[in-house]
């Protein structure tokens, strides 16, 4: 079966310029040789700390970044190699989560506007109908009494619920949620990762970044670690138990992980 998402050698490599014309520009390999495939309703974890290349990952994923080589197909379609005017067609079908919820709502206005606005703009809903879509969907996330509330009237959790009603709502085929519970305590991380995952349509994907390993165990079906741009371990939470040591230092940053410990 022709997965969702499929990535083959992907690498970015950085140039960053140097701090003065004599000085020669740095060539920084952000991801090197990642292969990784998503299928219908798969939900994968893309783990690591800061700097490990998931995020660079998820943006190539999404056409926001351009690799420096290798290939990405979505739907059993070359994507990496399209224009943005052939990929715009397709756009509202392969939707992004971001990290900052706050930055990414309009202050002015509601919460039911939010995701009214997205439904006419994107899916061509007319406005009754997005009205009734997108209260619908709020509902589902436990906003229904929230309708009128503006962005900052809102709590940290509420504002993801918003975003992620925003994307649930045009029922997309892929989803990829960057670190959608930073900042949140545990039983909030927990709860939207649940309206999250319990929320995706049927077969839809989803590529979920995070550097909280042990937040995303129960809602993934398979863990991607990432170091220093490279997949170092691929493992299935509900079954495996992950055998190296940078992976076993993200679930208990205090144990002794040095060689002469394991």
């Amino acid at each position: 079966m022709t997965p969702l998402v499929s990535i083959r050698a992907l690498c970015k490599t950085f140039v960053v310029p140097g701090p003065y014309p004599w000085i020669a520009a740095r060539h920084v390999p952000a991801v090197v040789d990642v292969n990784l495939d998503v299928a219908d309703g798969e939900v994968v974890a893309l783990v690591g700390q800061s700097g490990s290349g998931k995020t660079t990952v998820s943006r190539m994923v999404l056409g926001l970044e351009a690799p420096t080589t290798g290939e990405i197909w979505i739907e059993g379609k070359r994507w990496d190699n399209l224009g943005e005017g052939e990929r715009q067609a397709r756009r509202i079908a392969y939707q992004y989560v971001p990290q900052d919820a706050l930055a990414a709502l309009d202050p002015q206005q509601t919460v039911l506007e939010h995701v009214m606005e997205t439904l006419v703009v994107l899916a061509r809903v007319p406005r009754a109908d997005a009205a009734e879509r997108g209260a619908a969907m709020l509902a589902r996330l436990g906003l229904a009494h929230r309708h009128h509330a503006l962005p900052r009237e809102l709590s940290g959790g509420e504002q993801r619920r918003v975003t992620l009603a925003r994307v649930l709502a045009l029922e997309p085929r892929l989803v990829v949620a960057d670190e959608p519970t930073s900042g949140l305590d545990p039983e909030r991380r927990a709860s939207v990762l649940e309206d999250l995952v319990g929320n995706l349509p049927e077969r839809a994907g989803c590529i979920l970044v995070t550097h909280d390993l042990d937040a995303a165990f129960p809602y993934c079906h398979r863990v991607v670690v990432m170091l220093e741009g490279r997949v170092i371990e691929t493992f299935d939470p509900r079954k495996d138990t992950p055998t190296h040591p940078y992976t076993r230092s993200l679930l208990d940053p205090w144990q002794d992980t040095s060689p002469g410990a394991l």
